[in-house]
Protein backbone atom coordinates (compact mmCIF):
# COMPACT_ATOMS: atom_id res chain seq x y z
CA UNK A 1 0.00 0.00 0.00
CA UNK A 2 1.16 3.52 -0.93
CA UNK A 3 0.66 5.87 1.61
CA UNK A 4 -0.96 9.34 0.58
CA UNK A 5 1.75 12.34 2.25
CA UNK A 6 -1.20 14.27 3.11
CA UNK A 7 -2.96 12.96 6.87
CA UNK A 8 -6.33 11.52 6.89
CA UNK A 9 -9.06 11.73 9.72
CA UNK A 10 -11.90 9.60 10.82
CA UNK A 11 -14.39 10.01 13.36
CA UNK A 12 -16.48 7.89 15.61
CA UNK A 13 -19.66 6.87 15.27
CA UNK A 14 -22.27 6.83 17.80
CA UNK A 15 -23.14 3.35 19.34
CA UNK A 16 -24.68 3.86 22.40
CA UNK A 17 -26.50 6.58 24.55
CA UNK A 18 -28.85 9.41 23.17
CA UNK A 19 -27.21 9.73 19.47
CA UNK A 20 -27.22 6.16 18.96
CA UNK A 21 -30.76 6.63 16.60
CA UNK A 22 -30.78 6.00 13.02
CA UNK A 23 -31.22 9.68 12.81
CA UNK A 24 -28.35 10.38 14.87
CA UNK A 25 -25.77 7.79 13.31
CA UNK A 26 -26.92 8.67 9.79
CA UNK A 27 -26.55 12.63 10.88
CA UNK A 28 -23.24 12.75 11.70
CA UNK A 29 -21.80 10.05 8.99
CA UNK A 30 -23.28 12.17 6.27
CA UNK A 31 -21.78 15.62 7.82
CA UNK A 32 -18.40 13.74 8.33
CA UNK A 33 -18.31 12.33 4.70
CA UNK A 34 -19.42 15.89 3.40
CA UNK A 35 -16.44 17.78 5.64
CA UNK A 36 -13.96 15.38 3.48
CA UNK A 37 -13.06 12.90 6.47
CA UNK A 38 -11.93 9.70 5.65
CA UNK A 39 -13.25 6.73 7.87
CA UNK A 40 -16.06 6.25 10.31
CA UNK A 41 -15.04 4.23 13.05
CA UNK A 42 -17.97 1.97 14.99
CA UNK A 43 -17.19 0.07 18.23
CA UNK A 44 -17.98 -3.54 19.74
CA UNK A 45 -20.35 -4.60 22.53
CA UNK A 46 -23.04 -6.79 22.57
CA UNK A 47 -23.79 -7.14 26.69
CA UNK A 48 -22.24 -5.75 29.69
CA UNK A 49 -22.50 -7.19 32.83
CA UNK A 50 -24.37 -5.20 35.65
CA UNK A 51 -21.24 -6.39 37.88
CA UNK A 52 -18.05 -6.66 36.71
CA UNK A 53 -14.66 -7.82 37.50
CA UNK A 54 -13.07 -6.90 33.91
CA UNK A 55 -10.84 -4.00 33.96
CA UNK A 56 -11.63 -1.37 30.93
CA UNK A 57 -7.36 -0.33 29.78
CA UNK A 58 -9.10 2.90 28.49
CA UNK A 59 -10.14 4.93 32.28
CA UNK A 60 -8.26 5.07 35.13
CA UNK A 61 -10.98 3.46 37.31
CA UNK A 62 -11.04 0.82 35.23
CA UNK A 63 -14.55 1.17 34.20
CA UNK A 64 -16.19 1.37 30.95
CA UNK A 65 -18.67 4.63 30.75
CA UNK A 66 -21.46 2.66 28.86
CA UNK A 67 -24.97 2.51 30.76
CA UNK A 68 -25.25 -1.01 29.41
CA UNK A 69 -27.23 -0.55 25.66
CA UNK A 70 -24.70 -0.81 22.74
CA UNK A 71 -26.09 -0.79 19.09
CA UNK A 72 -24.76 -3.84 17.17
CA UNK A 73 -21.56 -2.96 15.14
CA UNK A 74 -22.67 -4.59 11.73
CA UNK A 75 -26.10 -3.14 11.79
CA UNK A 76 -24.79 0.19 12.17
CA UNK A 77 -22.25 -0.55 9.27
CA UNK A 78 -24.79 -1.74 6.70
CA UNK A 79 -27.46 1.22 7.52
CA UNK A 80 -24.16 3.62 7.35
CA UNK A 81 -23.12 2.20 3.74
CA UNK A 82 -26.20 2.66 2.30
CA UNK A 83 -26.32 6.37 3.00
CA UNK A 84 -22.99 6.98 1.98
CA UNK A 85 -20.80 6.58 -0.83
CA UNK A 86 -17.17 7.43 0.07
CA UNK A 87 -16.57 7.08 3.67
CA UNK A 88 -14.19 4.20 5.06
CA UNK A 89 -16.38 2.08 7.13
CA UNK A 90 -13.94 0.53 9.70
CA UNK A 91 -14.72 -1.54 13.06
CA UNK A 92 -12.88 -0.06 15.91
CA UNK A 93 -12.43 -2.73 17.17
CA UNK A 94 -14.02 -6.04 16.31
CA UNK A 95 -13.79 -8.26 19.37
CA UNK A 96 -13.24 -11.77 16.83
CA UNK A 97 -13.45 -14.17 19.14
CA UNK A 98 -17.13 -13.14 20.01
CA UNK A 99 -18.59 -14.33 16.47
CA UNK A 100 -18.03 -17.55 14.67
CA UNK A 101 -15.81 -16.54 12.17
CA UNK A 102 -17.32 -17.99 8.73
CA UNK A 103 -20.32 -16.07 9.95
CA UNK A 104 -17.74 -12.76 10.57
CA UNK A 105 -15.78 -13.56 7.08
CA UNK A 106 -19.61 -13.66 5.03
CA UNK A 107 -20.74 -10.83 6.73
CA UNK A 108 -17.78 -8.75 6.25
CA UNK A 109 -17.56 -10.23 2.58
CA UNK A 110 -21.09 -9.02 1.53
CA UNK A 111 -20.74 -5.42 3.18
CA UNK A 112 -17.67 -5.03 1.29
CA UNK A 113 -19.73 -5.63 -1.82
CA UNK A 114 -22.45 -3.95 -1.04
CA UNK A 115 -20.76 -1.04 -0.19
CA UNK A 116 -18.45 -1.19 -3.09
CA UNK A 117 -15.18 -2.36 -1.65
CA UNK A 118 -14.91 0.27 1.65
CA UNK A 119 -14.89 -1.90 4.47
CA UNK A 120 -11.78 -1.88 6.63
CA UNK A 121 -11.85 -4.40 9.78
CA UNK A 122 -10.27 -3.11 12.94
CA UNK A 123 -9.84 -6.13 15.19
CA UNK A 124 -9.26 -6.73 19.40
CA UNK A 125 -8.86 -9.49 21.63
CA UNK A 126 -11.29 -7.54 24.34
CA UNK A 127 -11.10 -7.13 27.75
CA UNK A 128 -14.66 -8.00 29.04
CA UNK A 129 -14.30 -11.37 30.08
CA UNK A 130 -18.38 -11.57 31.52
CA UNK A 131 -19.02 -10.77 27.91
CA UNK A 132 -17.13 -13.64 26.27
CA UNK A 133 -18.89 -15.93 29.04
CA UNK A 134 -22.31 -14.30 28.35
CA UNK A 135 -21.82 -14.91 24.29
CA UNK A 136 -20.43 -18.39 25.02
CA UNK A 137 -17.19 -17.01 23.29
CA UNK A 138 -13.96 -19.33 22.93
CA UNK A 139 -12.12 -19.48 26.95
CA UNK A 140 -11.08 -15.72 27.51
CA UNK A 141 -7.63 -16.44 28.53
CA UNK A 142 -7.06 -18.22 24.56
CA UNK A 143 -8.60 -14.88 23.08
CA UNK A 144 -5.59 -14.42 21.84
CA UNK A 145 -4.65 -17.75 19.75
CA UNK A 146 -7.91 -17.63 18.93
CA UNK A 147 -8.31 -14.10 17.41
CA UNK A 148 -4.93 -15.30 15.22
CA UNK A 149 -6.93 -18.14 14.33
CA UNK A 150 -9.77 -16.41 13.33
CA UNK A 151 -7.89 -13.87 11.16
CA UNK A 152 -6.34 -16.72 9.51
CA UNK A 153 -9.77 -18.06 8.51
CA UNK A 154 -10.86 -14.61 7.74
CA UNK A 155 -8.00 -14.49 4.97
CA UNK A 156 -8.47 -17.94 3.62
CA UNK A 157 -12.47 -17.34 3.17
CA UNK A 158 -11.81 -14.34 1.58
CA UNK A 159 -8.77 -14.99 -0.78
CA UNK A 160 -9.84 -18.89 -1.47
CA UNK A 161 -13.24 -21.00 -2.59
CA UNK A 162 -13.46 -23.74 -2.51
CA UNK A 163 -11.78 -23.84 1.27
CA UNK A 164 -10.31 -26.45 4.15
CA UNK A 165 -9.18 -25.81 7.25
CA UNK A 166 -8.38 -27.37 10.17
CA UNK A 167 -6.59 -25.21 13.57
CA UNK A 168 -6.52 -25.45 16.92
CA UNK A 169 -10.14 -24.11 17.74
CA UNK A 170 -12.27 -24.82 14.36
CA UNK A 171 -12.16 -27.02 11.21
CA UNK A 172 -13.88 -27.06 7.98
CA UNK A 173 -13.44 -28.74 4.94
CA UNK A 174 -14.65 -28.19 1.04
CA UNK A 175 -17.03 -25.26 1.41
CA UNK A 176 -17.40 -21.76 -0.34
CA UNK A 177 -17.91 -18.88 1.11
CA UNK A 178 -18.67 -16.85 -1.67
CA UNK A 179 -19.50 -13.58 -2.97
CA UNK A 180 -15.75 -13.17 -2.07
CA UNK A 181 -14.96 -9.33 -1.27
CA UNK A 182 -14.72 -6.88 -3.62
CA UNK A 183 -11.18 -5.34 -2.04
CA UNK A 184 -8.16 -7.32 -3.10
CA UNK A 185 -6.47 -9.42 -1.77
CA UNK A 186 -9.35 -8.96 1.13
CA UNK A 187 -10.45 -5.83 3.25
CA UNK A 188 -7.72 -4.66 5.49
CA UNK A 189 -7.06 -5.35 8.91
CA UNK A 190 -6.49 -3.00 11.40
CA UNK A 191 -5.09 -4.72 14.58
CA UNK A 192 -5.95 -2.67 18.13
CA UNK A 193 -3.68 -2.01 20.91
CA UNK A 194 -0.26 -1.71 21.85
CA UNK A 195 0.50 -4.39 24.40
CA UNK A 196 3.85 -6.33 23.24
CA UNK A 197 1.26 -9.17 21.99
CA UNK A 198 -0.60 -6.68 19.74
CA UNK A 199 3.00 -5.47 18.03
CA UNK A 200 3.54 -9.21 17.26
CA UNK A 201 -0.01 -9.64 15.86
CA UNK A 202 0.24 -6.48 13.88
CA UNK A 203 3.55 -7.50 12.46
CA UNK A 204 2.70 -11.17 11.71
CA UNK A 205 -0.85 -10.45 10.41
CA UNK A 206 -1.98 -6.88 10.33
CA UNK A 207 -2.37 -4.49 6.89
CA UNK A 208 -2.46 -1.33 9.68
CA UNK A 209 -1.38 -0.92 13.24
CA UNK A 210 -4.75 0.63 15.75
CA UNK A 211 -4.02 2.00 18.92
CA UNK A 212 -5.85 4.21 21.30
CA UNK A 213 -3.96 7.61 23.35
CA UNK A 214 -4.47 10.76 24.22
CA UNK A 215 -6.36 9.44 27.03
CA UNK A 216 -4.90 9.76 31.01
CA UNK A 217 -4.82 6.02 31.10
CA UNK A 218 -2.69 5.65 28.01
CA UNK A 219 -1.55 8.77 26.77
CA UNK A 220 0.98 7.22 23.98
CA UNK A 221 2.67 10.66 23.27
CA UNK A 222 4.21 10.77 20.30
CA UNK A 223 7.85 9.85 21.91
CA UNK A 224 6.63 6.85 23.05
CA UNK A 225 4.56 6.20 19.50
CA UNK A 226 7.88 6.74 18.27
CA UNK A 227 9.05 3.61 20.42
CA UNK A 228 6.40 1.40 19.72
CA UNK A 229 6.55 1.99 15.51
CA UNK A 230 10.41 1.01 15.65
CA UNK A 231 9.34 -1.89 17.47
CA UNK A 232 6.81 -2.86 15.12
CA UNK A 233 9.14 -2.09 12.48
CA UNK A 234 11.73 -4.65 13.51
CA UNK A 235 8.92 -7.48 14.15
CA UNK A 236 7.27 -6.65 10.58
CA UNK A 237 10.76 -7.38 8.86
CA UNK A 238 11.51 -10.44 11.25
CA UNK A 239 8.36 -11.71 9.25
CA UNK A 240 9.83 -10.95 5.71
CA UNK A 241 6.96 -8.33 5.29
CA UNK A 242 7.54 -4.77 4.56
CA UNK A 243 6.91 -1.97 7.25
CA UNK A 244 6.28 0.74 4.98
CA UNK A 245 3.08 -1.30 3.82
CA UNK A 246 1.25 -0.96 6.89
CA UNK A 247 -1.15 1.70 7.58
CA UNK A 248 -0.41 3.17 10.92
CA UNK A 249 -3.55 5.05 12.62
CA UNK A 250 -4.00 6.64 16.05
CA UNK A 251 -7.44 7.41 17.93
CA UNK A 252 -7.48 10.29 20.31
CA UNK A 253 -10.74 9.53 21.87
CA UNK A 254 -10.77 12.88 23.54
CA UNK A 255 -10.36 15.70 20.69
CA UNK A 256 -11.62 18.98 21.86
CA UNK A 257 -11.01 22.44 20.68
CA UNK A 258 -12.53 24.08 23.54
CA UNK A 259 -9.79 22.31 26.21
CA UNK A 260 -7.66 25.44 27.87
CA UNK A 261 -3.92 24.36 28.60
CA UNK A 262 -3.93 25.33 32.39
CA UNK A 263 -0.91 22.93 33.87
CA UNK A 264 1.75 22.94 30.90
CA UNK A 265 1.31 18.88 30.88
CA UNK A 266 -1.47 19.65 27.68
CA UNK A 267 -3.00 16.14 26.23
CA UNK A 268 -2.39 16.03 22.50
CA UNK A 269 -5.24 17.33 20.81
CA UNK A 270 -6.57 19.58 23.09
CA UNK A 271 -6.29 23.37 23.26
CA UNK A 272 -6.63 25.76 20.76
CA UNK A 273 -6.50 25.49 16.73
CA UNK A 274 -2.53 26.32 16.39
CA UNK A 275 -1.84 23.46 19.27
CA UNK A 276 -4.09 20.75 17.51
CA UNK A 277 -2.90 21.04 14.10
CA UNK A 278 1.03 20.90 15.90
CA UNK A 279 -0.23 17.52 17.23
CA UNK A 280 -1.58 16.36 13.96
CA UNK A 281 2.00 17.28 12.04
CA UNK A 282 3.83 15.77 15.09
CA UNK A 283 2.42 12.24 14.60
CA UNK A 284 2.57 12.91 10.67
CA UNK A 285 6.11 13.45 11.11
CA UNK A 286 6.79 9.38 13.22
CA UNK A 287 4.61 7.60 11.05
CA UNK A 288 1.14 8.26 11.71
CA UNK A 289 -1.02 7.89 8.74
CA UNK A 290 -4.49 8.61 10.10
CA UNK A 291 -5.84 10.13 13.01
CA UNK A 292 -9.36 9.23 14.57
CA UNK A 293 -11.21 11.87 17.10
CA UNK A 294 -14.86 11.73 18.71
CA UNK A 295 -16.05 14.70 18.06
CA UNK A 296 -19.38 13.29 19.91
CA UNK A 297 -21.10 15.76 22.41
CA UNK A 298 -23.60 15.17 24.68
CA UNK A 299 -26.28 16.45 21.64
CA UNK A 300 -26.37 16.44 17.93
CA UNK A 301 -26.06 19.92 17.63
CA UNK A 302 -22.46 20.22 19.73
CA UNK A 303 -21.69 17.18 18.02
CA UNK A 304 -22.28 18.36 14.48
CA UNK A 305 -20.65 21.69 15.66
CA UNK A 306 -17.09 20.06 17.00
CA UNK A 307 -17.10 17.83 13.71
CA UNK A 308 -17.39 21.46 11.58
CA UNK A 309 -14.81 23.32 14.08
CA UNK A 310 -12.53 20.72 13.73
CA UNK A 311 -12.71 20.97 9.52
CA UNK A 312 -13.02 25.00 9.74
CA UNK A 313 -10.16 25.81 11.90
CA UNK A 314 -7.49 22.76 12.49
CA UNK A 315 -7.67 21.01 8.70
CA UNK A 316 -6.34 24.01 7.04
CA UNK A 317 -3.67 24.97 9.35
CA UNK A 318 -2.20 21.46 8.69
Amino acid sequence: MKHNPVMRYGFYLPTRGPLATRDGVLTLAREGERLGLHSAMIADHVVFPVTSESEYPYTLDGKHPSGGDALETFSILGVVAGATEKLRLVTSVLILPYRNPVLTAKMVASLDVLSGGRVTLGVGVGWLKEEFEALKSPDFERRGAVTDEWIAILKQLWTQSPATFRGRFYDYADIRCEPLPLQKPHPPIWVGGHSPAALRRTARHGDGWHPVGAVAASPLPPDEMRTHLATLKRLTEAEGRDFAELHISYKAPIYDAGVPDRSGNRRSFTGTAEQIADDVRAFGKIGVHELIFDFRGQSMAESIERLQRFAAEVKPLV
